[in-house]
């Protein structure tokens, strides 16, 4: 399977919130052997490289024609890798869909990971934001990532040797990276017993969060001690909409694209939102979606 380059690509086709205009190009990578082949092109090409996954957790708001797409995209299946004290170890390739290896470690009889039940996107993406539910956070079962950069190609490091923090992730030096396989480590448990709980989460997720529409997840991440989704309520913006684009009137951190809205319309309501929260609580909300 060789890397495959495709031209002018639409990122409306490739974020969950079906906005955003037309990169350079998608680079998609499917084996080792391609990355020899991704350092020619990132050195020939002037391009920004953005590594993306299922598009999720990504609003694109500005000038994307000079950006190339980077997506991992290998067929293989998670692979038992040993049994430790942590629990069993196994690897699963960066682009693998999340919900994909819930599903998996759930027909294996795995716990540890079921909390994060619902949460759309790929192990790669889930890695780089430290995607985390209900007191789950993807540090908690993390063991090492294999990371590639132009001058080092492949390799493996250590979890305790690189920098967590909420929806945060970094290999712990400085360089712009691209997470090709992750391994991770969880306890045995019944397979019935592990399905029980991740319905639960789903059915919670389903009442009080629009896991259906088009949205990019949590606009805002949660202060310190606080909820960003009470206080955006609190300021009115539960349902607040401007064109084609709206607060959700489930939950009012989720910022949903109703049909036709616009990175613009998007933009102009967080920031709103942000200036609301501010003057009526003194609290700064950062985004916790990543803007391109």
């Amino acid at each position: 399977m060789a890397m495959v380059i495709r031209r002018h690509v639409s990122l409306s086709e490739r974020t969950t919130l079906k906005m955003g205009g037309e990169a350079a190009c998608e680079v998609t990578i499917r084996s080792e052997e391609d990355f020899d082949e991704l350092g020619k092109f990132l050195g020939s090409e002037i391009l920004r490289p953005f590594v993306i996954g299922k598009g999720s957790n990504l609003l694109v708001a500005g000038d994307v024609s000079d950006v190339a797409l980077l997506r991992v995209d290998s067929p293989i299946t998670p692979q038992r890798v040993e049994q430790t004290e942590r629990g069993l170890v196994f690897r699963a390739r960066a682009g693998h869909k999340l919900p994909g290896l819930l599903g998996w470690a759930q027909k294996a009889g795995l716990t540890g990971m079921e909390n994060l039940t619902g949460i759309p996107g790929t192990v790669g993406g889930a890695v780089a934001m430290n995607a985390g539910s209900y007191g789950t956070e993807m540090q908690d079962v993390v063991t090492r990532v294999c990371l590639w950069t132009p001058s080092e190609g492949l390799e493996w490091v250590d979890a305790e040797d690189c920098i967590w923090g909420y929806r945060h992730f970094t290999p712990g030096k400085a360089c712009r990276c691209l997470i090709w396989e992750v391994e991770m480590a969880l306890k045995q448990d019944s397979p019935d017993a592990v399905r029980k709980r991740m319905r639960t989460i789903i059915d919670k997720k389903k009442a009080t969060q629009p896991v259906t529409a088009w949205t990019a997840g949590c606009v805002f991440k949660n202060p310190e001690g606080d909820s960003a989704g009470r206080l955006l309520d609190e300021a009115g913006f539960k349902g607040r909409r401007l064109g084609g684009c709206g607060f959700s009137k489930l939950h009012a951190n989720f910022l949903e694209n109703l049909g036709g809205g616009t990175a613009d319309e998007a933009m102009e309501l967080m920031n709103a939102a942000k200036n609301a929260v501010a003057e009526q609580f003194g609290i700064t909300l950062e985004t916790e979606v990543i803007i391109l």
